[in-house]
């Protein structure tokens, strides 16, 4: 069981935090896309060619970034859980030794 164990529960507590707060910031950041922020406009891959086609474009761009920031968070979900695991299996290898 302690062959699963890779990292300390200090490096593990510390992925957690950074998994909750790139869950949260991401999140948010989806649903900003999702709904066409204008602030946003500077950070999707457009072109100005995309402009001159219609908005249609640009909505797809949004929401491209929007998928891809949902998918980031995913990510960073999957990652907490491992870090959550790690912690875990640290508790439980500091009670074994006692």
């Amino acid at each position: 069981m302690a062959s699963l164990l890779c990292c300390g529960p200090k490096m593990a507590a510390c992925g957690i935090v950074l998994s909750v707060w790139g869950v949260i910031m991401l999140v948010l950041l989806g649903l900003f896309f999702n709904v066409h922020s204008a602030v946003l406009i500077e950070d999707i891959p457009a072109t100005e060619d995309d402009f001159k086609s219609g908005m249609t474009k640009i909505h797809k761009l949004y929401d491209q970034v929007s998928y891809n920031c949902f998918i980031a968070a995913g990510l960073y979900f999957v990652l907490g859980g491992f870090c959550f695991c790690q912690v875990r299996l640290n508790k439980r290898k500091e009670y074994m030794v006692r």
